[in-house]
C-alpha cells in the first residue's frame, strides 16, 4: 500500500489540499474558495465555518482521488498567519467572524500604543513592531465588541486561535487546542525568546490566558484526525511564510527566500539566536523542530503581484497578467522610467503607510512598455531593498536568492532580479513550496522521510538565473524614485 503525506494548505482566499510522495513530488491537488467579507472600508473577515467545511471538502476530495490503496501517514497544516478566530470551548462555535490578518480596524489603537511609549516593550518581547497586522489587537476588539465575550472569556468559556488552531480544533473534534511556534511568534503576546505566552502582554491587552492554545514545535504529532476509518495524526504545523522557508530547504542560516504574490515575503534563516532588527525588519521564529529553534529575520513587500493587475485593470495597458512579460519584452530597459508600486504604502524596510505609487522619469518617448517593464523593476528593486537590510543586520553573507510563487514564473524579472542583487536567483522544480513545507514537517515527524539531509537532496533547481551587470546603473535611479515617494 502506498503511502502519502497530506497538506493542507489555508490560504487567504481558499482552502486548498495536496498530498505528496516519498520523492516530495506532488500527486493531487484540490482547491476551493471561501467568501470574502468586507463589513466597511479597511475591515477584511472571514467565515471561520466555512474556513473548516471548505478545508474539510478539498481534504476528502484529495484522499478520494488517490485511491482505495492511498494511506495517509500524516497531515501537515500551513496557514494564513495572524487571522483571529475566536470559538465557544464547549460548542466550538466561532462567536463572530475570523478577524483577517488584512484588516485595520486597530489601527488607531496601535497609534495609541506607540504614543504609550510601548514600541521598544513590544519588540524586545516579540520581535515585532506595533501593527494592526497582528493578532493581539484584533483579539482585544473582538472581546472588546462582540457581546457577552468578555464575560466568557474570562469564565474560561473562549478560545482563541489563529488558523492552524482552529483547524487543528476541527481535526481532532475539539481534544486538541494548540498552535506552534511559528504562528505563536505573529500574535504580538509570544515572548520568543521564554517560548511562552508573556503574561505581561497578555495583561496589556486583557486576553484571559485560559483562552490560548498550548504552544507546540513545528513537527510532533498534536493528535489524530478520522479519514476513511482510520486514525491519521496531525503532525506538522508552520504559518505560510515560514513552511516556505522550510519547503525551500532554506536550513542554514544566511539562506532566504521570497515569496512572489500579491505581495512579497522575503524570510532568512538568521540562525539559532534571535537578531533583533537594526533596520526595520521583523524577527520572527522560522521553526521549531525537537528542542531546536531558528529564528528568520523578515520583511514584506506591501504591493508586488497585485501593481501586475493594476496595469490590467486600472491603466488596461495589458489584457490578462500573463502579458505583461512579453509587453515589457518589446524594450531593451526601463528607458528612464522608475515605477515606485505604493499603492497602499511601502513595507519594509520603509513602514510608511501614507506613501503612494510614484511613476518618476516620463518623457514623450515612455511607451507602456516602458512602464511595464518598470513595474516588473519595481518588485525587484523593492526586493533588493529588504535583502540589503537583511545583509546589515544579519552580517552574513547572501549568496542566492531562493524564490516561489506566482510571478517567480516571470524569466524577465528574475533575471532583472539577479541583476540587481549580483546573486544567482533559483527557482524550484516544485514551486508548491508552502505546502511542500507542512508536508516535510509532518512527514519528519512520522518517520516518513528520515531527516532533513533526505529532503535536502530531494530538493531540486528548475532554473538558476545568474547576475549580469545590466541593472549597474539603475539602483541609483530607483533610490530616487524611493525618495519622491516619500516627500
Amino acid at each position: 500500500m502506498a503511502k502519502y503525506i497530506l497538506a493542507l494548505d489555508q490560504g487567504t482566499s481558499s482552502s486548498r489540499a495536496i498530498t505528496f510522495d516519498h520523492d516530495g513530488q506532488i500527486c493531487a491537488v484540490r482547491q476551493k474558495e471561501f467568501t470574502q467579507y468586507f463589513p466597511s472600508n479597511g475591515l477584511v473577515e472571514h467565515d471561520a465555518a466555512e474556513i473548516w467545511s471548505s478545508e474539510r471538502e478539498v481534504m476528502m476530495d484529495v484522499v478520494s482521488a488517490m485511491g482505495p490503496d492511498a494511506e495517509i501517514a500524516g497531515i501537515g497544516i500551513t496557514n494564513q498567519r495572524e487571522t483571529t478566530v475566536v470559538w465557544d470551548a464547549v460548542t466550538g462555535e466561532p462567536i463572530c467572524h475570523a478577524i483577517v490578518w488584512q484588516d485595520r480596524r486597530t489601527a488607531e489603537y496601535c497609534d495609541k500604543l506607540k504614543s504609550d511609549g510601548l514600541t521598544d516593550l513590544i519588540r524586545s518581547k516579540t520581535g515585532l513592531i506595533i501593527d494592526a497586522y497582528f493578532s493581539a489587537t484584533k483579539l482585544r476588539w473582538i472581546l472588546e465588541n462582540v457581546p457577552g465575550a468578555r464575560e466568557k472569556a474570562e469564565r474560561g468559556m473562549l478560545r482563541f486561535g489563529t488558523v492552524d488552531s482552529w483547524l487543528v480544533w476541527n481535526l481532532t473534534g475539539g481534544n486538541v487546542h494548540v498552535t506552534d511556534v511559528t504562528n505563536a511568534s505573529r500574535t504580538m503576546l509570544f515572548n520568543i525568546h521564554t517560548l511562552s505566552w508573556d503574561r505581561e502582554l497578555l495583561t496589556l491587552f486583557g486576553i484571559p490566558e485560559s483562552m490560548m492554545p498550548r504552544v507546540c514545535s513545528c513537527s510532533e504529532i498534536y493528535g489524530y484526525t478520522t479519514i476513511n476509518g482510520k486514525n491519521v495524526p496531525v503532525a506538522g504545523i508552520a504559518g505560510d511564510q515560514q513552511a516556505a522557508l522550510f519547503g525551500q530547504m532554506c536550513t542554514e542560516p544566511g539562506s532566504v527566500k521570497n515569496t512572489y504574490g500579491t505581495g512579497c515575503f522575503l524570510l532568512m534563516n538568521s540562525g539559532t539566536k534571535p537578531i533583533l532588527s537594526k533596520n526595520r525588519l521583523l524577527t520572527t521564529i522560522a521553526w521549531k523542530i525537537g528542542n531546536e529553534v531558528n529564528y528568520a529575520l523578515e520583511g514584506s513587500v506591501f504591493v508586488a503581484g497585485s501593481v501586475v493587475q493594476w496595469l490590467r485593470d486600472g491603466l488596461g495597458i495589458i489584457k490578462s497578467s500573463s502579458e505583461i512579460e512579453a509587453l515589457a519584452s518589446t524594450v531593451p530597459d526601463n528607458g528612464g522610467v522608475y515605477f515606485v508600486p505604493a499603492l497602499t504604502g511601502l513595507g519594509a524596510p520603509y513602514w510608511d503607510s501614507y506613501a503612494r505609487g510614484c511613476i518618476c522619469g516620463l518623457t514623450r518617448g515612455t511607451t507602456s512598455a516602458h512602464i511595464a517593464r518598470a513595474a516588473l523593476e519595481g518588485i525587484a528593486f523593492q526586493t533588493m531593498d529588504i535583502v540589503e537590510a537583511m545583509h546589515k543586520d544579519a552580517a552574513m553573507d547572501i549568496c542566492e536568492l531562493k524564490v516561489d510563487g506566482g510571478a517567480s514564473r516571470n524569466n524577465l524579472m528574475m533575471q532583472f532580479q539577479s541583476d540587481v542583487l549580483g546573486i544567482k536567483v533559483i527557482r524550484p522544480q516544485v514551486t508548491e513550496t508552502t505546502a511542500l513545507g507542512a508536508a516535510y514537517l509532518a512527514g519528519l515527524a512520522t518517520g516518513f522521510w528520515s531527516g532533513i539531509d533526505e529532503l535536502k537532496n530531494q530538493w531540486k533547481a528548475e532554473r538558476v538565473f545568474s547576475p549580469t551587470d545590466a541593472a549597474n546603473n539603475a539602483k541609483e535611479g530607483w533610490k530616487q524614485a524611493v525618495r519622491r515617494t516619500l516627500l
